[in-house]
């Protein structure tokens, strides 16, 4: 039976996701979770997998096409589906050499044959339907013969919409995407280079630095929380003894493939923290309070795109081991751009750890629409109060930041507390 791929949603903000590049072509034979394509969406660059064995048929997003979440971009046939649907179970190659002039074509071919004047009724689909590639095959044979002069640049629909409203000859552009395609960012920095050039003389001018998908909705989807979520901070410091002393007995331990770091233990004490104060672990959803049954804790990891928040899912239900194991895989793959949809969902608290930067102490903005997200700055030595004595001793700052629509005072207090006091003795949580 078909199975359709759609363009999935990594957050619940998300609209539209921009296709990266496509790693099987139209016919191909696919295996069921064998990776299809690449998408840029507001979260990172990910993977969608097929979500079944066949043939891979109807392809109707190419390169640089942005698509809305939830569309079909393509459907996997089984074998027999895809015999059948070859004009009766003729040959593919009887097909090519058959198509008519009605023969389906994708939105984006349609587009660039109207915008060189081509007769659909030439081209020869590689598929049942003709495609970006086969309207750029045509052109290249018919440049080659001197019949078509115009170049066609391989650009973002944003980008030819930027590029029309600023009357702005998009093919003259150099594209930064992928296979030379031109971006919104492109025709920006295009813009901005043209600024200052008055009677021929050029004047100084600030430059603008371009701005990937990822950092341009991150950017977006804090100033929507920030600008529209009541926070309220709560802040501890917390002695790091135990805990320092939990990591080395952790590091000894034989047969673990992952380094114990201290963002994993921080991830076991609040996974089982969580789950005694549920409405930290709660969401803010269309005016309501969303109980979530679920430990999902989101990590905010620093990409060169931007920052992407991957989530290790039942997350109480983990040992230290297991945390490390996934920590240490989810934040391989978001350094090298391999997230899958499924690793950047349902995440219900966030933790934020710049310790590692050497940062004292910092409030975070929440991840909306969780309810809470814990800012964790670096193990150092200071000055407390011991006995009636000033001592030095490690310790580290924490900062609750909490809506306060779902979280009040009290409650974001006692969740501090206990968190503090597990992490000033987590002997108990050793497993």
């Amino acid at each position: 039976m078909a199975k359709n791929v759609i363009l999935p949603a990594l957050g619940m903000a998300q609209e539209t996701g921009t296709i990266l590049r496509w790693l099987k072509a139209e016919g191909d034979s696919v295996t069921q979770g064998e990776t299809l394509a690449e998408i840029e969406t507001d979260k990172a660059t990910a993977e969608i997998e097929a979500p079944a064995s066949g043939i891979l048929s109807s392809v109707s997003a190419s390169i640089g096409d942005e698509v809305p979440v939830g569309q079909v971009i393509a459907v996997i046939l089984t074998a027999e589906e895809a015999s059948s649907a070859l004009n009766g179970g003729a040959p593919v190659a009887d097909m090519r050499q058959k198509a008519p002039a009605s023969v389906a074509t994708s939105a984006l071919a349609a587009r660039i044959t109207a915008e060189h004047k081509l007769d659909l009724g030439q081209m020869k689909p590689e598929g049942k339907r003709i495609q970006k590639a086969d309207v750029l095959n045509y052109l290249a044979t018919q440049k080659n013969v001197g019949t078509v002069q115009p170049r066609l640049a391989p650009a973002s629909p944003k980008a030819r919409r930027l590029a029309a409203e600023h009357g702005q000859d998009i093919a003259s552009l150099r594209g930064s995407g992928p296979g030379g395609a031109i971006l919104a960012a492109d025709v920006l920095t295009a813009q901005t280079s043209s600024i200052g050039k008055i009677g021929g003389e050029t004047t100084e001018t600030h430059d603008e630095l371009t701005v990937s998908s990822v950092w341009r909705i991150m950017a977006e989807h804090t100033t929507q929380s920030w600008t529209s979520v009541p926070h309220f901070f709560l802040v501890r410091e917390v002695r790091a003894n135990r805990l320092i002393t939990w990591r080395e007995q952790a590091q000894k331990r034989p047969g673990e493939s992952a380094e114990v770091t201290y963002t994993d233990l921080l991830m076991r004490v609040v996974a089982s923290t969580l789950r005694e104060y549920p409405r930290v672990n709660a969401s803010w959803n269309k005016g309501k309070i969303q109980a979530n049954h679920e430990v999902n804790i989101g990590l905010a990891v620093a990409v060169a795109e931007g920052l992407v928040v991957p989530v290790i899912h039942h997350a109480d239900t983990l040992n230290l081991g297991e945390i490390a194991q996934r920590r240490q895989d989810l934040v391989t793959r978001a350094h090298s751009g391999r997230l899958r949809p499924q690793d950047m969902s349902g995440g219900t608290f966030t933790i934020s750890n710049l310790g590692m930067y050497g940062v004292d102490a910092f409030n975070a903005i929440i991840n909306t629409p969780q309810a809470a997200i814990l800012a964790v700055g670096r193990i150092a030595d200071r000055v407390i109060p011991a006995n009636g004595q000033a001592v030095v001793q490690p310790t580290m700052i924490l900062s609750l930041s909490c809506d306060h629509r779902v979280i009040d005072g009290a409650q974001g207090a006692q969740f501090l507390g206990t968190l503090s006091d597990l992490l000033e003795e987590p002997l108990g949580l050793l497993n």
